[in-house]
């Protein structure tokens, strides 16, 4: 089984879509994984049945038991957030302001309050409209490290693509270079990066280069609206000659790329000619990842 994950240095690039064009191309052979837990939108595309749900904890938040409470008020004083309110001669913990610390329950001379493991997100095994297994993930409201949801999501796909002895785990990773993109090409047979001509675009991908290299992988790159700056496209593509990036593709500048969404369809379904150039970047990926068994 090998691992191709889809990142992009910056939001907006176009993804979400590609991701699910390979998707599409490699259909019942694969796995697919959504770890862009903070903002996920693939199963507007890939529409999973949100079959197998399970709750997903991390970190800990402050519980306070009022019958041991004496309301000697020294947990509201040590509290660097404000999580804790006095409400009608009671004292709550707002969850949204609770970081975890675990100061309160070390101060307390009644042992009146609990440290809980928080509530993060749901994970979920789906199968998606394409037959294959989909595993995503909702991040609950406010909820913090989304990093280790990713980890979570990554690990049920992997159990889930070996078990099924599937020939691809394709991974949509979450924009940018923060903890929950780590998680997400760590372990990666092969990084790809989507980027567009902007100043923005290219600055990113070189962020992204930087993740990538310090963990040795292959990585190759897909321009997006290319023909909009021609300019960018060619530093673009030196750049990616440089680093030996492999240039998978450059695709046009296409509303198709929307109108398909709104319709919940990949591109692979609405564009004949879109659907020819990232067809021809899934062979060039598969050559590749056949190449390094």
């Amino acid at each position: 089984m090998k691992e191709l994950v889809i990142i992009s240095g910056k939001g907006g690039t176009g993804k979400t879509s590609i991701t699910a064009s390979f998707a599409w191309l490699a259909a019942k052979e694969s796995v697919v994984a959504d770890c862009d837990v903070d903002a996920a939108d693939m199963h507007l595309l890939l529409a999973p049945d949100f079959a197998n749900a399970e709750t997903f904890y991390s970190g800990l938040t402050a519980e306070i038991d009022m019958d041991k409470c004496i309301r000697c008020n020294k947990c509201v004083k040590v509290c660097a957030f404000d999580a804790i309110k006095r409400v009608n001669g009671d004292f709550v913990v707002d969850e949204l302001d609770c970081e975890g610390c675990g100061y309160c329950e070390r101060i307390c001379p009644t042992q009146a309050v609990n440290m809980l493991d928080a509530l993060s997100g749901h994970t979920y095994i789906s199968t998606s409209r394409l037959g294959n297994t989909m595993v995503h993930a909702e991040l609950a409201i406010a909820a913090e490290n989304s990093g280790k949801l990713v980890t979570q999501v990554k690990n049920l796909a992997k159990n889930q693509a070996q078990e099924q002895q599937k020939n691809y785990l394709i991974v949509d990773g979450s924009p940018g270079i923060g903890c929950p993109v780590t998680a997400s090409v760590t372990g990666a047979d092969y990084v790809v990066v989507v980027t567009e001509p902007s100043l923005s675009g290219l600055h990113d991908l070189k962020r992204a280069w930087d993740l990538i290299s310090h963990f040795t992988l292959p990585a190759g790159v897909i321009i997006n609206k290319a023909d909009l700056n021609p300019e960018i496209t060619e530093q673009i593509k030196t750049f990616a000659e440089e680093k030996s990036m492999r240039l998978l593709a450059e695709l046009p500048y296409n509303e198709n790329f929307v109108r398909a969404m709104t319709q919940a369809q990949t591109i692979m379904e609405y564009d004949r000619e879109l659907k020819t150039k990232i067809n021809g970047a899934w062979n060039q990926l598969q050559e590749h990842l056949e190449k390094a068994t």
